[in-house]
Order: C-alpha cells, then structure tokens, then sequence
C-alpha cells in the first residue's frame, strides 16, 4: 500500500471539473492506498483573503470532501495548517531551493503576469507544496497539467537533501487519471473549468441549484451545425459536452453520439443537464447535512492528529539530519 497526497485550495466554489477530475479518483484511491487529502489555506493566502470567507470556503471544501465519498475512517482529511510541520518543513526546504528553479515556474509567471505588486508567498509557494508531499513521504501525487512542473521541482528537491543528507525521502511519482477526466470550460473548450474563472456560467458549481445547472447548460457554448460527434480538433465545444456527459452517466462516447443522431444540441443539453443534476443530488444532500451537523469539526481535528503524527516524525528525522540541536 503506498502513499498518496492531495489538496485543493479553498478560494472559489468547488467545481464538476473537480469534482471528476479529482475527488472521484480520491474516492477510489482511498480503497487501496493510505491517502491524505488536506484543504491547502497556507496556499490559499499567497493571495489575499478575506478571514470570513476563508473561515467558510475552508470548511465547505472539507465538507465537500466527505460528500463526494471520501471516508474518514480510511483517509486522513484535514486542514493543512492544522498539521504545523508544513510550514516549518515548508522553509527548510525554501532553502534548498533557487532562485532560478522558482523564476521557471510557469505558474508563478501566469498569476504574478500584469501586476505591479507580488507578494513573496506566491513565488515560494512550490517549495511549501514539496513540504506537503515529502513530509508524509507520499508515493503518488494526483496532478494536473498545471502542477507537473512543480511536482518536478519536488522530486528534485528530494534528491537534493538525499544526496546531501543521506537517502530519506521517497521520490513521488504523479499519478494521472483516467483519459478524459479533464473537464473544460463550459463558454471556451480551450481552457479548462476553473473555480477561479470570473464568468460563473463557465463551470457548475457542485453546490449549484439544478435551475441554475440547466441554465449554465442551455448556454454553453456550441460549435456550428447540429451534429453530435465528438471531434475535439474539429468540433471542441461540443465534445467537452460530450465528455462531461460521459463521465457523468457512464455512457461511452459512442453510445451517446448513437443517442443523440439527428436529433441536434438542443434535446441533447437537455438530458446532460439532468444527468448533471442526478449525480450532484445525493452529493449535495450530505454535503447540507454534514454542515448542519457540525461533524466536519471532529473529522478534521481526528485527521489532523493523524496526519501530524506522520508529519512530525518525518520533520524530526530531517533536522537531526540537517544538524538542528533536539529539543
């Protein structure tokens, strides 16, 4: 049984795209590997915040967490700064890092792109990510096309304190879903579907009332003519549908272009909505009943204990390495 760690940031509404492309997979996983999935506030404030709504996105993504099907009693779910050996290995590892290697992430040059200010967070934020990761010593890290560069500068890191320190820590290997998990925009294919997009009608949102569902779908973009064909090169919009329909009903792509022959967009995103609204129904009914509840409090404080015995063993073995005096 390996390791595998995974976070989502708690700014913005959690989306479909997240939802398939990644907490579906974290529900799988949980079944045969020992997970930690954390909601991840110190990245979260490499932009600013305001307190309340971080208060209440951070409990709702945890909430959410466990409504998509991740089970406390097998995966450790907790808050990232609940857990303090982060932070610490965190700078310790800042300071195996340079200059050069942070300047190179992409990440960084796209968020920090058009602005006069950039605080220092967000241009050593990867170095906290590899402390969340090397710090359980995780084997797998899900990833998207976005975070492979610094799961990179994560393994390298690694090495750098084996080969300096002795040989410690594991190196991780990204694991990749399942071919055609990756949700796109709902209004631009060519992008994918972000919490962080300011148009709302570019993503349903988990939590999202199936009136407002049915109508993000009615408007999603469309490629000209009427044909249900899955063509991404040629006919993008409509693909994306089509992969979002798969995925939610368990349909392959042939069947649902079989389905829907001659019959043009308009029956089409009809059912998609629907099929949308049926999945999210159940998620969204635990999701209400865990906030009311206040569960959520006792699960991230018995995740957190979990997970920060592992973490402060592994930073206690680090710094005796590193030649810190033992407390």
């Amino acid at each position: 049984m390996g390791k595998v760690l995974s976070g989502i940031q708690p700014s913005g509404q959690l989306t479909l795209g997240n939802y398939i492309g990644a907490m579906r997979n974290f529900v799988k996983l949980q079944h045969s590997e020992e997970c930690y999935f954390m909601v991840v506030d110190l990245h979260a404030i490499t932009v600013p915040q305001e307190p309340e709504a971080l208060r209440e996105q951070t409990e709702a993504v945890a909430a959410l967490f466990i409504a998509a099907g991740i089970d406390p009693d097998k995966s450790n779910v907790f808050v990232q700064s609940h857990v303090r050996a982060h932070a610490e290995l965190g700078w310790i590892l800042t300071t195996l890092t340079g200059m050069g290697e942070l300047e190179r992430m992409t990440q960084f040059k796209d968020k920090s792109a058009g602005k006069e200010s950039v605080g220092a967070g967000l241009f050593v934020y990867p170095a906290l990510m590899a402390a969340d990761i090397l710090v359980y010593n995780a084997d797998l890290v899900p990833v998207g096309d976005d975070q492979k560069q610094h799961l990179e500068l994560t393994r390298d890191l690694a090495h750098r304190f084996n080969s300096r320190f002795g040989e410690y820590f594991t190196i991780p290997e990204p694991y990749i879903p399942e071919v055609g998990a990756r949700i796109m925009s709902l209004d631009d294919a060519s992008k994918k579907m972000s919490k962080s997009n300011p148009n709302p009608g570019s993503y349903i949102a988990l939590l999202d009332d199936p009136s407002v569902i049915r109508k993000k779908i009615s408007r999603a973009t469309t490629d000209s003519g009427r044909e249900i064909k899955y063509d991404p090169s040629a006919k993008p919009e409509v693909s994306n549908l089509i992969s979002i329909y798969a995925q939610v009903s368990g349909m392959s792509i042939a069947e649902i272009e079989a389905a829907y022959e001659g019959q043009g967009y308009g029956p089409f995103k009809k059912d998609l909505a629907e099929r949308i609204i049926e999945v999210l129904e159940p998620l969204q009914n635990r999701y209400y009943e865990i906030r009311k509840s206040g569960e959520i409090y006792d699960i991230l404080k018995r995740g957190a204990e979990k997970a920060a015995a592992v973490a402060d063993r592994t930073l206690a073995d680090v710094k005796k390495r590193m030649g810190f005096l033992a407390t």
